[in-house]
């Protein structure tokens, strides 16, 4: 019998249905109720590798899943008591649903296998170029950046990479005397944190230069103030004491944007420019890609508007505008797409806006939404020719968002510099629950657009500050005089989007009389500028940040999780700057600031660290 190990996109549910006990022993036992398993061949009794397990409801809605490692065992943690339907997938065998899985509080740690009968008519026709498997469960690793083939677990070959990624070179200190003023474009891209989240999966550090801080930090949900009146979004910072140097300050700058509900927002017209090359041939590529647009077609309302565009020899339309109410339509064009042939990226982005414009809605969303691995090969293949053809573009009011996937090939250059200067975003889905998390969970922020070209001017108190350093946004510097430029373009910020800035302070040694003097002063102003969506024209607020002498675990959760996670950041990077930080200050530091965790997301950035802390950088 053929070995195969293949990823299988699950499909998503919601709640369970609980059981009837306490909410107190509910949020008890929540963390500690685990259901574990292994899934196995029918007929010959081998573990299945990477076989799909996820938790349904009574309706098929997803609460979680997982996937199995390479004996075919599963593990799902964190579970509340609940009445449970238990799927388990995988390429070429039949579906196995297990109805009424109780998990109650009568012990901590339920166990159910499962046994699946091979489909032996799909054997022949299945043919898989890679696999992936997402967060805390083990896989091949992929070695990025350079040419060549080892062994992985089990004598297993692992892939061969040709990734791209631009050259990063940390912020380095300024002087406030010389230098009071540090100005750049805010990022509220998230595609850094999946990604080496895929590497460290994979077995592996990842490259320095796919390392971008502020996309790490950024990734993570914070409970800043929602804005009041008529201002877009807050802003909320925080000066602390810094943790991997004793001598230095940290400060913490959060700001939130207004959230929009999807119900009442503007029509959206939506044009999905789906790369079908040959490159995208895979699992973790187009297949992926398609169970994730299946989530995003789901939450469109009647009056939102879809056409799709594909490009591989050629480009051309598989699908024309169609009304978001004919679900069955679009769903249908997605299922009727393959993957072959080279990369003419230029032709199809040139159509896609094509189509976008045709559909304008004025006031509306109008978007494109460019989803490949970022292999343009044929046509534009230079970034200064896409990045000039979505200039060009982006002046039409249509903006756009680049979704990045798969491993070994993906070109992470290109596709940050195409969302960077088409007033869009960039994610990289590495596995479906990161496809649920930004077209459903974050569908706002990735789609509704609420203020374009904001840029932040931080003007720093020599008497105060003696030297500062910003943590990331390496590619995200302006000059100064740009500030005030209503024409040099920045960043966008979405619904409900947070954006989160961090310097590191060298704080002056002012004294008086041989004592310190009380620093309750002012550190620094923060100046913001921005537009709105239709206008052309900026709009100024400021905010002052205090000195009130905080010490490191006085500060808000949101100031010590976000440096919790700079701080791995700058570890992974190999940081010049990292000072005393090390994996166990980063894991204590998270854990302290873990607080609600909504999603479980800041759960899993520890699980990521610990992981991380017994690899080795492979050169």
């Amino acid at each position: 019998m053929k070995q195969l190990f293949a990823l299988l996109i699950p499909i998503f549910l919601l709640a369970p249905i609980l059981n009837a006990q306490s909410q107190k022993e509910q949020f008890q036992y929540a963390e500690n109720l685990t259901l574990q398993g292994v899934v196995t061949d029918q007929s010959t009794g081998e573990g299945l590798p990477f076989a799909t397990v996820v938790l349904k409801d009574s309706l098929a809605n997803v609460i979680t899943g997982t996937q199995t490692d390479f004996d075919g065992k599963y593990l799902i943690s964190g579970l509340n008591p609940g009445i449970y339907l238990l799927q388990t997938q995988y390429v070429a065998y039949t579906t196995s649903l297990v109805e009424a899985v109780k998990i109650d509080l009568s012990k901590k740690t339920w166990v159910v296998n499962v046994q699946l009968e091979q489909h032996s008519e799909m054997l022949d026709e299945i043919v898989v170029v890679e696999y992936k498997m997402p967060l805390i469960r083990k896989s091949l690793s992929m070695v990025s950046g350079v040419t060549r083939s080892k062994k992985g677990r089990k004598g297993r070959n692992k892939t061969v990479s040709k990734e791209e990624y631009n050259n990063i070179d940390d912020n380095s200190w300024k002087k406030a005397k010389k230098n009071p003023l540090s100005t750049f474009s805010i990022d509220v891209d998230k595609a850094a944190y999946s990604n080496i989240r895929r590497y460290i999966n994979d077995g592996q550090l990842p490259p320095e230069n796919a390392v971008r801080i502020e996309e790490m930090v950024n990734y993570f949900p914070y409970d800043y103030p929602a804005p009041m009146f008529e201002s877009p979004f807050s802003i909320s910072p925080e000066y602390m004491d810094c943790p991997w140097n004793k001598e230095n300050k940290l400060l913490h700058l959060g700001i939130k944007g207004m959230e929009i509900e999807m119900s009442s927002a503007a029509a959206s017209n939506l044009t999905f420019l789906i790369d079908v090359s040959g490159s995208m041939n895979s699992a973790d590529k187009l297949g992926l890609l398609k169970s994730g647009l299946y989530l995003l077609i789901d939450q469109l309302r009647d009056k939102d508007k879809v056409a799709i565009v594909v490009y591989a020899g050629a480009a051309g339309i598989v699908l024309p505008s169609t009304k978001g109410k004919d679900k069955d339509k679009i769903k249908n064009a997605i299922e009727q797409l393959k993957a072959g042939g080279s990369t003419a990226g230029g032709a199809g982005i040139k159509l896609a806006y094509k189509v976008a414009m045709e559909n304008f809605i004025e006031g509306g969303n109008n978007r494109v939404i460019l989803a490949t691995d970022g292999d343009f090969n044929v046509g534009i293949s230079g970034e200064d020719g896409l990045v000039k053809l979505i200039e060009e573009k982006r002046e039409s009011g249509i903006f756009l968002s680049v979704l990045g996937f798969g491993t070994g090939n993906l070109k992470d250059s290109k596709m940050e510099q195409v969302a960077n200067h088409g007033n869009g975003n960039y994610h990289y889905i590495d596995n479906i629950l990161e496809a649920k998390k930004v077209l459903v969970n974050e569908i706002g922020g990735t789609l509704i657009t609420i203020a374009k070209d904001v840029k932040i001017q931080m003007d720093f108190n020599e008497e105060f500050v003696e030297s500062y350093r910003q943590i990331g946004y390496v590619n995200r510097q302006l000059e100064n005089k740009d500030f005030d430029n209503d024409k040099k373009d920045a960043g966008e910020l979405g619904s409900g989007h947070s954006v989160t800035v961090i310097y590191e302070i060298k704080p002056t040694k002012l004294k008086k009389g041989g004592m310190d003097i009380e620093k309750d002063k002012r550190i620094a102003l923060v100046k913001l500028r921005y537009k709105a969506t239709n206008k052309n024209k900026s709009k100024f607020v400021s905010a002052p940040v205090f000195d009130k002498d905080l010490k490191f675990d006085q500060a808000t959760l949101n100031g010590q999780f976000a440096a919790s996670v700079a701080s791995f950041g700058m570890l992974l990077r190999n940081s010049e700057f990292k000072g005393a930080s090390s994996f166990d200050q980063v894991i204590a530091m998270a854990q302290k600031s873990k607080g609600k965790d909504i999603g479980n997301y800041r759960s899993e950035f520890i699980s990521l660290v610990e992981a991380a802390k017994n690899l080795k950088r492979t050169e």
